[in-house]
């Protein structure tokens, strides 16, 4: 062995201490690293707080806390320091939660109060109402033989809902006045996305209203189904009902949307993480010579803003309302160890003139002012008779 390789295990023993000494110094002055050394320690030395925090909590506090609840706790408060309302940190449980479709138990109407008890806003497509004939704007004015004349709205509809499977009879009253028919209806389990659709004629003219509840896996088939079927029964235009709709996948907006354009730009979407993707409408629409107008109001957002706006920008239906929500931004579920997940926002979208209809998810964003204005009640059954009565006019 040279005597250079016999000198190296001494070299290597008289350096450690100065190396040990560096680090330790070193570690209680990050800023004096070089910079490609100092990211990495800084960003450990920031994340082992949080942990440090916690160890001391779960140590020392004066009674018993879980761990878990504790950092539980730290990641939704750093959600919260972004000071985005649509970003959220959701616990297990919660993420857990999401994997069950929303639904409902009922008969499948949205109903509003009426003096003669309640008046069906919405009939539901597949549903037990569908099926039994009901009707957008007939009353139910006694459930099981009960009056609900003068009811609360409530508890009214507390009388109908149910078990899956059980029976209600609903005494059904076409208009103010006329006679009623007792119909029964057995209760079911109606999972969302909920499609509603009917034909009205108005001012001679046939006309087709499609509402959708929200934009979940599978809503622009219930929605294409729905265009279909009044078309089928000799709608001449389409009113799309928005109202209230807060949105959902942007995937199902663009199929959606492409069921009124046939070509172009739907929605453009940025990110700082992720490549900016244009998505762009699949052709098979309705032909263009169907007119359309789109009802939203103050709670139509997200999926529900880009399909509108996308339908304004290549002038393909007039937009009947109030200013809508405003969002501009999507999230994304991201999952975490611990078996919950950030849903945080990730970017914005672009509606295909360029618009960006949100406020960064800080502020109230610009959203899509309606080409026809609904002064006042946009929320009842006057916003959809200023719907209909804009598409007729289109037709004449």
């Amino acid at each position: 062995m040279s005597s250079r390789r016999r000198r190296l295990p001494y070299i290597l023993a008289a350096m450690l201490p100065i190396v040990l000494v560096a680090g330790v110094w070193w570690g209680g002055h990050p800023e004096d690293l070089p910079t490609f050394a100092r990211s990495g320690l800084v960003a450990h030395a920031d994340t082992r707080v949080v942990d440090e925090a916690i160890e001391r909590i779960a140590a020392d506090y004066y009674r018993p806390v879980v761990t878990g609840s504790l950092a539980d706790a730290s990641v939704a408060g750093a959600v919260a320091s972004l000071h985005d309302r649509f970003s959220h940190y959701l616990s297990p449980r919660e993420f857990h939660g999401l994997d069950e479709p929303p639904s409902f138990t009922g008969i499948g109407v949205e109903v509003q109060a009426d003096k003669r008890g309640l008046q069906i806003a919405r009939v539901f497509d597949s549903s037990p109402a569908s099926r039994a004939g009901l009707k957008a704007g007939e009353a139910i004015v006694a459930v099981n033989g009960r009056s609900i004349a003068g009811m609360p709205a409530d508890r009214s509809r507390a009388l109908i809902v149910g078990p899956p499977g059980t029976d209600v009879t609903l005494s059904i009253e076409p208009h103010a006045g006329h006679g009623a028919r007792a119909v029964k209806l057995t209760r079911a389990t109606i999972s969302e996305p909920v499609v509603a659709s009917a034909t009205r004629t108005v001012h001679g003219f046939k006309l087709g209203v499609v509402a959708l509840s929200t934009f979940s896996p599978g809503a622009h088939g219930e929605v294409r189904g729905a265009v279909e079927k009044v078309r089928r029964e000799g709608a001449k235009g389409i009113v799309l009902d928005l109202r209230g709709n807060g949105g959902g996948l942007v995937e199902e907006a663009q199929l959606i949307a492409s069921i009124f354009v046939e070509r172009g730009s739907i929605v453009t979407t940025r990110a700082r993480s992720l490549p900016t993707q244009t998505l762009s409408a699949v052709g098979k629409a309705i032909p263009a010579s169907v007119p359309v107008v789109v009802l939203v109001d103050g709670n139509t957002a997200s999926a529900s803003e880009i399909v509108t706006a996308a339908l304004q920008d290549h002038h393909r239906a007039t937009v009947v309302g109030v200013h809508t929500f405003g969002k501009g931004v999507f999230q994304e579920e991201m999952p975490l160890s611990n078996g919950g997940a950030l849903d945080i926002t990730v970017g914005e979208y672009y509606t295909p003139n360029g618009r960006n209809l949100g406020g960064g998810g800080i502020k109230q964003g610009a959203g899509v002012t309606p080409e026809v204005a609904v002064a006042h009640g946009v929320d009842t059954s006057h916003g959809l008779e200023v719907a209909l009565n804009t598409l007729a006019e289109h037709l004449k």
